[in-house]
């Protein structure tokens, strides 16, 4: 049946426009008509839904260099217990109408939604998930807290499953004394109030299978009918009616043979099962405690200066971008802002990870939630509400932990067959035993230390029938889907958490797996490995003495007629008239210094940038160019008169620029960046790491090889004179050969080369946090940092392994073990409790990690 949507595209600005988004989706097999108006910024699209995907319309859209608007939706699920009920709603979600993609996250409890805003019904989705047979949360009117829904879930199902445990655990009891009448001998009644054992029994069990089974009945049910799969619930379901039934039909003396009673078995499984569902949801709550701790450090409260200087204190939420706060020491930041008065150390640790609080004076910008140390600081609100870095540090989590790595995706396909192939498994073997009992018995006795439940299938044992219904049982109820389901999710939520809370921002979990695999990491210099804030150091004029007490050539013998004459006023004055037009740090350093000297700066008419070579402009002081060599060149201007002065301010490191006014050479000014403190110590670690280093710049080569030998980078992976458009091509360049490159830069200027790595790092970012271009954003301006991903992602796939290992090893295993008749079914229940606690107890354990170190085993560690 065909579908018709709508969506807004922007971009679009002429027919043509139009043209190339309706050709780019008509061409899709599926779509039946398609019109755009790039008027209204709109389309529409008919498709047919089994044909085409509304995620492969928008990507057509996107192809054809137009950009189809959507909105994300995060969306709490409860009652999800393994990877297939994550991927029952995936389906349930991307079935409505106008949603494009769905991410479930089974350890987080959440789905992220992508979705087309003009065109979805917001409830549709969450009607989806109850059909699906999960419960979502609804948000309430007037909530805006983030976050609020997390805890409500967490805490309602942690509430929900405590309660069960409890009234579980009192009807459970009893049965305590019907299994150590087995250990011990006879010593139990037959009746009680003259009501036989047995019936007691089936009626507390009864009471069990309606209270704490029905959470698995049911279930198993919405699986098995709303969506024709075979989940968690579905073992536990089967393995317990099993138990449950067979007991039924022995106490009702329907079986031919004497049999015992199972229902003490099937009390402590449903009771073992609900524990460790209650101590899995209390760990998934634990393992987002450190995201929500985020938020609730946000401020309550804010004091507004208002224009006629006095003070109020206001809620939060009513902050507006502007408003002047005025933050007092022990106070915490209310909102993102800039210094527009006072001087102070704010702590920034909850933010960047680091304990030393940092300085701030007017101008500096402060992070809200931080902590203001010591002076009063009056601050301007740039960002309030969700734009706050906070809001988008947390939102940035949540995007990480919904984009698993491909390693969970195998696990998701492998989780997908596990369950049916349990079941096949079982009843396989429970016929093996029925028709083959003695030639299996003689084979489990030839194993060491064990020996069937029961004493097995023979004389003094157990009844064929019984033993059968017992390895049934053993087999669907000892198989763990949800261990293997939990254990890269659980550890990459734990790991995206840690890197947030240290000032390093995975797009998504699927880059903490690439950051593990690179062998390359470049660094743009300017502003990476070095500060990025350019101070004048030299002006030099060529035919007069050199400010150093040097001489410098002289271009002529005499200036030429009616030509002003040539000192540090004219050079300096000259190139910052120019430079006043550009915001280059190198222009801004220019025009600081002539400033500062007290050089007349005129205004700059006629301005041109010459992206890579430097800038032209027509000022009082004459037609200017100040740049590089080739720009002088390409102008009719010979460079040669400077090529001493050029090579040794650029041998020292400095940036020189040459400067020529009415196409004579008059000077060279130059600049230089100081190297960050922590370069030549990230550089020295990445290498003793066995990674490439390789450094890309616009400077020219002297001056590039100058920062490479400061920082301990080798001369021959040194890329000078690279324009900016040109810095993706030699990312390119290093990864045709294989190499997995990490790119790193100041995400702006290096936006393409960040989008061509194998993985983009965006340093110091600061409050803009939101970078589409990288795939990793560090907020503090520390190279070091780059370390701290690397490690981050070493030590969240290593946990990932660890949690897989454990999953894997304990089906492949105890299914065995359970199809060979050697486990009772309760301890198979409790058995499978266990292993998805183990996997949730080991990456909790994961919290503690300091990405300041490299990650180690706790068992090497003493060896360390």
């Amino acid at each position: 049946m065909s579908r018709t949507t709508r969506l807004e595209i922007e971009g679009m600005s002429c027919a043509t426009c139009v043209g190339n988004v309706q050709e780019a989706v008509g061409n899709l097999d599926g779509v039946e008509e398609v019109s755009a108006n790039f008027a209204s910024d709109e389309g529409s699209v008919t498709y047919d839904p089994d044909a085409v995907s509304l995620g492969e319309i928008y990507e057509a859209v996107e192809k054809s260099g137009y950009e189809p608007v959507t909105e994300t939706l995060s969306v709490e699920i409860g009652g999800m217990s393994c990877a297939t009920c994550a991927s029952t709603n995936k389906e349930a979600i991307e079935s409505v109408p106008g949603v494009i993609e769905a991410s479930v996250n089974f350890a987080a409890d959440e789905a992220t939604v992508e979705y087309n805003p003009i065109d979805t019904d917001l409830e549709a989705i969450y009607d989806a998930i109850e059909s699906a047979g999960y419960e979502p949360v609804r948000p309430e009117e007037g909530d805006d807290e983030a976050g609020t829904e997390r805890e409500s879930v967490a805490q309602r199902e942690m509430e929900k499953q405590w309660k069960l445990v409890v009234f579980g655990g009192l009807l459970t009891a009893p049965f305590a004394l019907v299994m150590a009448e087995m250990l011990v001998g006879e010593f139990l009644p037959s009746t009680v109030a003259g009501v036989p054992l047995g019936w007691i029994e089936f009626g507390l069990v009864t009471l069990l299978m309606a209270t704490l089974g029905k959470e698995f009945l049911v279930g198993a049910y919405h699986a098995a009918v709303n969506n024709g799969q075979a989940n968690m619930d579905t073992l536990v379901a089967m393995g317990t009616s099993v138990g449950y039934i067979y007991s039924t039909v022995v106490l009702l003396g329907l079986l031919s043979v004497d049999s015992g009673l199972y229902f003490e078995a099937v009390a402590f499984i449903l009771w073992f099962i609900t524990l460790g569902n209650w101590l899995e949801a209390r760990s998934k709550a634990q393992a987002s405690d450190a995201l929500r701790s985020l938020l609730e450090l946000e401020a309550e409260e804010a004091t507004v200066i208002r224009e006629d200087g006095t003070e109020e204190t206001i809620p939060l939420a009513d902050v507006e971008v502007g408003d002047h706060l005025k933050v007092r020491p022990g106070e915490r930041v209310p909102t993102d802002g800039v210094v527009v008065d006072g001087e102070s150390a704010v702590d920034e640790s909850m933010v960047t990870g680091e304990s030393v609080p940092v300085e701030k004076s007017e101008g500096d910008e402060v992070v809200g939630s931080t902590i203001n140390e010591n002076g009063v600081l009056t601050v301007e609100a740039t960002r309030v509400g969700k734009d706050t870095a906070i809001q988008q540090i947390v939102e940035r989590v949540k995007e990480a932990q919904a984009r698993q790595p491909d390693i969970q995706r195998l696990a998701d396909r492998v989780s997908a067959y596990f369950v049916p192939a349990v079941i096949v498994n079982a009843l396989l073997w429970a016929g093996l035993w029925y028709v083959f009992p003695e030639a299996l018995f003689g084979l489990v006795e030839t194993l060491p230390l064990w020996s069937p439940v029961g004493g097995g299938p023979v004389a003094g044992g157990v009844p064929l029938v019984e033993f059968s219904m017992i390895v049934l049982a053993s087999a669907l109820l000892i198989a763990c889907p949800c261990a293997l389901g939990l254990a890269t999710p659980a550890a990459t939520m734990v790991g995206s958490t840690i890197s947030a809370t240290n000032g390093v921002l995975f797009k998504g979990a699927d880059v903490l797996e690439k950051a593990r695999g690179i062998d390359t990491v470049v660094f743009d210099k300017t502003g990476t490995l070095t500060h990025g804030e350019m101070e004048l150091t030299d002006v030099v004029v060529l035919d007069q003495p050199a400010t150093d007490g040097g001489v410098a050539e002289r271009v002529d013998d005499a200036d030429p007629v009616g030509a002003p004459p040539v000192d540090e006023s004219l050079v300096l004055g000259a190139a910052a008239s120019a430079e006043s037009g550009s915001e280059h740090p190198l222009a801004e350093a220019i025009v600081d210094a002539a400033r500062e000297r007290g050089v007349a700066v005129a205004e700059a008419e006629e301005f041109e940038n010459v992206p890579g070579h430097g800038v032209r402009a027509e000022s009082e002081y004459g037609e200017t160019l100040v740049g590089n060599r080739k720009l002088m060149a390409d102008n009719g201007i010979d460079p040669e008169p400077a090529a001493a002065e050029m090579e040794r301010l650029e041998s020292e490191g400095k940036t020189a620029m040459l400067v020529a006014v009415d196409d004579r050479l008059v000077g060279v000014v130059a600049t230089a960046d100081t190297v960050r403190e922590s370069a030549k110590e990230t550089v020295a670690e990445l290498r003793e790491r066995g990674l490439g280093v390789v450094m890309l710049t616009g400077d020219n080569a002297r001056t590039a090889s100058a920062v490479a030998k400061e920082v301990g980078i080798d001369p021959d992976n040194v890329r000078a004179e690279v324009l900016p458009e040109d810095k993706a091509d030699e990312v390119d360049d290093l990864q045709a050969d294989g190499s997995r490159v990490m790119m790193v830069g100041d995400g702006v200027n290096d936006a393409p080369a960040l989008t061509t790595a194998h993985i983009g790092v965006a340093i110091g970012s600061g409050t803009d946090v939101a970078i589409e271009s990288a795939d990793v954003t560090l907020m503090r301006d520390d190279p070091a940092d780059v370390l701290k991903a690397i490690r981050l992602s070493e030590a969240t796939l290593s946990k990932v392994r660890q949690n897989l290992f454990w999953a894997l090893g304990y089906n492949a295993v105890l299914i065995p073990v359970a199809s060979l008749g050697l486990l009772n079914p309760a301890l198979a229940g409790l058995a499978m409790a266990g292993s998805s606690v183990s996997v949730m107890t080991n990456s909790l354990l994961f919290r503690g990690y300091d990405p300041h170190e490299d990650y180690h085993l706790l068992v090497t560690r003493p060896f360390r």
